[in-house]
């Protein structure tokens, strides 16, 4: 009983006390709280990116996994074999040497396809580490850096990245583009594809007939600026565009067509090299018969 004859006693002190409270007060407190709602929606996102990125991961590691438990099988077939050879008397000297080869090779191939993986993930993982440190607060808001499937996407926001209504570069990209520029320098083994996006809402300028030339428009200045300002090699750039057709949110919405006018610059191992790799893949024949 007497919890409830305080309960008025406590929503008065708060009448009281909220009536002290100017309303310019009220509506700074109001604004903070809005900001730290949309700050925490920004949180959700980004966690919900790196549940992504996380799956992603863990697809392409479960590939290589498989594809080193296959071999790994196939050694151990090759060992039976081997064994079934050196049991019986009818087996030459021959293709027991064969089958040895075949082993060797097999643990070799094995020992390499276990070196790339690693390889690959640590150096994506300090790549990526290294960018994210040289970025400030400030950068970091308009700049997402992700890792799917072995490759780095830097996501540069349009409105930091180019002049108002232009495909032509911001003098307020400089200083991250030249970031950028000195990690894609630093690890010059890599390709570079710069990809440029738009939203759905068609332009309207002269000479540039629809978004798919604004996308390209827009990357290849940004290529154009590597290398010209910032001495990254031409022939490790790539620019390409693709309009509206890759979103990344719902275009309905303003929230949702500012998140797909971006330029993302893409930074993937070079394509010859995992070619040449499974081209060095070992080659097996069939086990002798008994």
């Amino acid at each position: 009983m007497k919890l409830y004859k305080s309960i008025p006693l406590m929503f008065l002190s708060i009448l009281l006390i909220s009536s002290c409270v100017s309303n310019k007060k009220y509506t700074e407190l109001q604004s903070t709280f809005d900001k730290l709602r949309e700050r925490n929606q920004e949180l959700s996102n980004k966690y919900q990116d790196s549940q992504r990125e996380l799956s992603g991961a863990n697809s392409r590691s479960k590939s290589l996994e498989e594809q080193i438990a296959s071999e790994k099988a196939n050694r151990v077939a090759l060992q039976e074999a081997l064994n079934k050879c050196l049991s019986s008397s009818n087996q030459g000297n021959v293709n027991i040497s064969k089958l040895v080869d075949e082993i060797n090779s097999s643990n070799q191939y094995i020992k390499q396809l276990i070196n790339t993986k690693s390889k690959s993930d640590s150096l994506n993982m300090v790549l990526t580490n290294n960018l994210t440190r040289s970025l400030s607060r400030e950068e970091l808001g308009d700049v997402d850096v992700q890792v799917l499937k072995g490759v780095v996407y830097i996501s540069l926001a349009d409105n930091m990245l180019y002049k108002s209504g232009s495909y032509e570069v911001s003098d307020k990209a400089n200083e991250t583009l030249n970031k950028i520029a000195k990690i894609i320098k630093d690890y010059d083994t890599y390709d570079v594809l710069i990809e440029g996006n738009t939203d759905n809402v068609p332009i309207t300028q002269v000479n540039i007939r629809n978004n798919w030339d604004l996308s390209a428009l827009r990357a290849s200045s940004v290529v154009q600026a590597l290398q010209s300002k910032y001495g990254v090699d031409p022939k490790r750039l790539t620019a390409g565009g693709r309009g509206e057709f890759n979103p990344i949110a719902d275009n309905s919405t303003t929230a949702g067509k500012t998140k797909n006018r971006r330029t993302q610059i893409i930074i993937t191992p070079k394509l010859d090299q995992f070619m040449d790799l499974i081209g060095k893949a070992p080659k097996t024949t069939d086990a002798p018969k008994q």
